[in-house]
């Protein structure tokens, strides 16, 4: 069994591989090639769960055999492998999702590189989960900023070259205050690795030194971090970039990408400054209060939207508004929602997206609500899974969104100084949920006499069916059974620590 700790470094390593191997092939191949990468990779991620599950502790993984300081580690525990395995889930849904829409957004002679930069991607996410060095996470931050980037622009036309454009100018500012908060990090520490930089850390606090410039280091990482997860007001650059890429891109994009930045930051709070400084640091409280804000500006920009991607964009900049919430509240239940949103908004808006496109196709692929009228009737498995999206958004129970709010009630009650604001902007944001949801739902729902526009069934696209039952599924089991989600949560959450 021990051979398993091999699993995380091997991941990372085949990602990099079928990149390079996927450089030099045909469109087809390269696919054939993403897709076995993605099912070896959920298999690897499925054994290392179980096994740090039986382990009942993390454990390291020495590059190269060289120990710390001059090494490199990777480190993986229960909360790593079951996001991990949680990634390579989503990429290969949504993959297979929007495959039969690839074709009309990228050209064919470019496809090959469509999934190498879909494999570098799913290096990076990897890598950001696993790595225990912070020079590490920032090589990949960058590998993983480039890889989005291409995502976004491969489609070639205006909007999405002007939605790459802004896209690499806030990610480059964002890594610019990253990698200036980790210099001064290893000014104060003398250290890469995560362990050793939390020791000497809390020397420093506890010998009261550097005070200020740790601060400073502090915010300037997290700053960045919240930049290149799209948090309220950073998230000017998020609509068109996920709006305007092709299908599968847009469905990775909004539940991968900002997750991974996301989870590296939640490794910065845990296991590079320690929680407890972090909280008294006060920053947590900068982060409640733009999360709340996110949560409000963020569905009312939904709600004022005529264009149905554009509006599950939207709402995703509500979406993280909630995991920001969840880490200002300076608690475990606060860190626990927020890590299960995570899981639980990957699903759902993967599933929205790949729902989005099934209604257009059957639209004359209009994406005005206007024209989406009856669509759900036309295209009965897409308007399912879009309904059950919708719900699970806005927090109906039996779907994963009701799980995450529940959390986050619990998590704001035990908190007396922000359990009010957290509860107001709770409801009035689950209503504003169902304002721009439930109003698309029922436009889809509405019957409309003399339409000229196809319909399709499950036989005309059966993998696209399965996809989204697919999701279905996992969305609605993360609603009905997550207590054992839950549970590894706070059992990762405790190996962190």
């Amino acid at each position: 069994m021990d051979f398993v700790r091999n699993f995380p470094c091997i991941s990372i390593m085949l990602c990099l591989f079928a990149g390079i191997i996927s450089s030099g092939l045909r469109g087809r191949a390269a696919m054939i090639v993403n897709a076995g990468l993605l099912v070896i990779n959920t298999a690897l991620s499925a054994c290392t769960l179980v096994y740090t599950l039986a382990l009942g502790e993390s454990f390291v993984y020495v590059m190269g055999q060289f120990p710390a300081p001059w090494g490199n580690e990777i480190r993986a525990g229960v909360l790593e492998a079951l996001m991990a395995l949680f990634f390579c889930i989503i990429m290969l849904l949504s993959l297979l999702g929007g495959r039969h829409k690839l074709l009309e957004g990228v050209e064919k002679g470019k496809l090959y590189l469509y999934y190498v930069l879909m494999d570098l991607l799913l290096s990076s996410l990897l890598a950001l989960v696993y790595t225990n060095d912070m020079f590490t996470a920032y090589v990949f931050v960058e590998i993983n900023t480039i890889s989005a980037c291409g995502l976004i622009m491969i489609r070639q036309n205006g909007r999405t070259i002007e939605a790459a454009v802004r896209y690499m100018i806030m990610s480059l500012l964002g890594s610019g205050m990253l990698l200036l908060g980790l210099c001064m990090l290893y000014d104060l520490t003398g250290h890469l690795l995560m362990s050793n930089i939390q020791e000497s850390v809390a020397l420093i606090v506890a010998e009261g030194k550097y005070t200020i410039p740790l601060i400073i280091s502090i915010v300037l990482m997290s700053v960045g971090l919240c930049i290149k997860s799209a948090l309220f007001p950073f998230h000017a650059w998020l609509p068109d970039a996920y709006g305007y890429s092709t299908v599968s891109s847009a469905a990775v994009l909004s539940s991968l990408v900002s997750k991974g930045y996301i989870f590296l930051l939640i490794k910065i709070i845990y296991r590079v400054i320690g929680f407890e400084i972090y909280r008294d640091s006060r920053i947590i409280d900068i982060l409640f209060v733009f999360g709340l804000m996110g949560m409000i500006f963020g569905s009312l920009s939904a709600i004022r939207e005529n264009d149905i991607r554009r509006m599950i964009a939207f709402s995703s900049v509500a979406q993280i508004g909630y995991i920001y919430m969840g880490f200002g509240m300076g608690t475990e239940a606060g860190m626990t929602a927020s890590v299960f949103h995570i899981l639980s908004h990957a699903a759902t808006k993967s599933l929205l997206f790949i729902a989005a496109v099934g209604l257009t196709d059957v639209s004359g692929r209009n994406r005005q609500f206007i024209e989406l009228t009856g669509s759900g009737y036309r295209n009965r498995w897409a308007g399912a899974a879009f309904t059950v999206g919708s719900l699970a958004m806005v927090g109906v129970p039996m779907f994963s969104g009701f799980i995450s709010k529940l959390l986050f009630s619990q998590a704001a009650v035990q908190n007396h100084a922000k359990m009010l604001p957290a509860l107001i902007v709770l409801g009035v944001s689950t209503i504003l949920n169902a304002i721009y949801f439930m109003k698309t739902v029922i436009r889809i729902y509405t019957p409309v006499e003399n339409t000229s526009y196809p319909s399709l069934t499950c036989k005309d696209m059966p993998l696209y069916a399965v996809v989204l039952a697919a999701f279905i599924i996992l969305n609605m089991t993360l609603g009905v059974s997550s207590q054992p989600v839950v549970d590894m949560i706070r059992q990762g959450l405790a190996m962190f620590a």
